[in-house]
């Protein structure tokens, strides 16, 4: 029961998620043990305001989905949304990352750089690199940051685009 309360009080301080890897290796004990750990602290968070979420390839607790209005109502956080053009771009880096901006600006048929930059600052998104190919552009992807805004344990988990492209109507996909 100790293991399982260090668990807890690591997950509560980190401000990023801890893979079972990282916990293991800190508290001096098997991964599998931080696994029954966590499993345990799922169980005993079933009838409390937060969770253990499994979000990065590691883990991290939250407060429950039922309270994110009230908790939004308390923070009063800033509005600081993602712009459409935003958005496309941050689509266009996560399903065919590493990408250029001239690959970006081909796909969205406009000028992306302000999006980019935004995303960038917003630590959304990274450079990852220099492509091979004349002038050597800068490669980019997706961050930590994305998979936790997002709520996503791993890129594998977006869903497909012929998927969205059903969803969003389009039959063009």
């Amino acid at each position: 029961m100790e293991l399982v309360r260090q668990v807890e009080a690591l997950l509560f301080v980190a401000d990023e998620p801890v893979s079972s890897i990282e916990l293991a290796q800190f508290l001096e004990v098997a991964e599998q043990e931080v696994v029954d750990a966590v499993c345990a602290l799922e169980e005993s968070c079933s009838d409390r305001a937060i969770q253990v979420v499994r979000i990065a390839g590691g883990y991290q607790l939250s407060s429950k989905p039922r309270y994110a209005e009230l908790i939004g109502r308390f923070l009063r956080p800033s509005r600081n949304k993602l712009t459409r053009s935003q958005m496309e771009v941050l689509a266009v880096v996560a399903y065919q990352q590493p990408v250029t901006m001239a690959e970006v600006d081909h796909v969205r048929g406009v000028h992306s750089d302000h999006a980019m930059r935004t995303l960038l600052d917003r630590r959304l998104v990274h450079e990852l690199g220099r492509k091979q190919a004349p002038g050597r552009p800068i490669l980019y992807g997706t961050s930590e940051q994305f998979l936790h805004l997002f709520n996503l344990e791993s890129l594998e988990a977006l869903p497909p685009v012929t998927q969205l492209a059903v969803e969003s109507g389009d039959s063009t996909a």
